[in-house]
């Protein structure tokens, strides 16, 4: 078994503890800071707060690969989702020989790329492996909590989703993901991600709304290196992405450009569970300065359009 694999066994044997006590011990653990749940400060203590007291059930739908197509083509967004190809309950319902010889499989709760496969000469893939990856994936419990108290996954059953491969070009940096950080729909702060290796993350480089770079880094991420031109549209992916992100008090949206073409990849609502590092340190609080919350009388966060 491994450390992840060991990690998560535990986390799930303790989903009696209030959600509070566990993202305090993990916070501790995997930031090495006190985390002020309450009073928060830090962009990585603010994610940690709004697992812990804010519920929003429209999050809880744009956490699944599958259902958030539904809330962009709600918004009139239809022209940049990614081509489907269907999304299944169960592997044995798969028609292989109806899919491209290029495509992508997804977990539709899969994050961190971790459960992602892409199939580039479906002539040569080893279904058999493909399978007990997939079935795998479906296996994994939805009656337990999120290891991260992540709730917005708490709940729904796992599925298969086929899209369109993504062609790219190398020499470029890959398929390069532009993640924009909003609060209430305002870009606050961007990634853009490179050099990407499934499951074993690419170079980061973090940079302002109007794409200005950033002189700071995230730990647990390699250092964007090369240098990245701002899209000729990038205007207009902001404005997609602010428009997505309108109703939370939160939100990553994450895009691609391919030969200017805008293609919407997911929205995270707890980039890394919130338990990222940064260099320098400061960083993480001038990050959580940048979002404000909306509170009731009663001190509960809510929407900032609600009265």
């Amino acid at each position: 078994m491994s450390i992840r694999d060991c990690r998560h066994w535990i986390l799930r044997r303790l989903d009696f503890l209030p959600d509070s006590w566990v993202v305090w011990i993990q916070y501790l653990i995997k930031t090495r800071h006190i985390l002020h749940l309450k009073n928060p400060r830090r962009f990585s203590e603010k994610l940690q707060h709004l697992k812990v007291y804010y519920r929003d059930p429209l999050m809880r739908r744009c956490a699944d690969k599958y259902e958030v197509r539904k809330y962009i083509s709600s918004l009139g967004l239809d022209s940049i989702l990614n081509e489907c190809y269907g999304v299944y309950d169960h592997v044995e319902s798969i028609n292989w020989d109806s899919l491209p010889s290029r495509y992508v499989l997804k977990d539709t709760l899969g994050g961190a790329g971790l459960s992602v496969l892409l199939v580039q000469d479906d002539s040569s893939s080893n279904k058999e492996e493909l399978r007990k990856t997939l079935n795998r994936w479906l296996k994994e419990p939805y009656d337990k909590k999120h290891t991260g108290r992540e709730w917005v996954y708490d709940g729904h059953p796992h599925r298969i989703l086929i899209e369109k491969y993504l062609e790219s070009d190398a020499s470029v940096g890959g398929l390069l993901d532009y993640k924009f950080f909003c609060n209430y729909g305002e870009c606050k702060l961007v990634y853009v991600i490179a050099d990407r290796s499934l499951g074993k993350g690419g170079s980061l480089g973090i940079f302002t709304p109007d794409f200005k770079r950033v002189k700071a880094e995230r730990k647990d991420e390699r250092p964007l290196v090369r240098e990245i031109e701002k899209p000729a549209s990038y205007n207009e992916m902001r404005a997609i992405a602010e428009r997505i992100a309108r109703p939370f008090p939160e939100a990553r949206v994450d895009l691609y450009n391919i030969d200017g073409r805008i293609i919407f990849g997911e929205i995270t609502f707890f980039d890394g569970s919130g338990y990222m590092r940064f260099n320098p340190d400061d960083f993480d609080k001038e990050f959580g300065d940048m979002f404000q919350f909306f509170y009731d009388e009663k001190w509960s966060l809510r929407p900032r359009d609600s009265k």
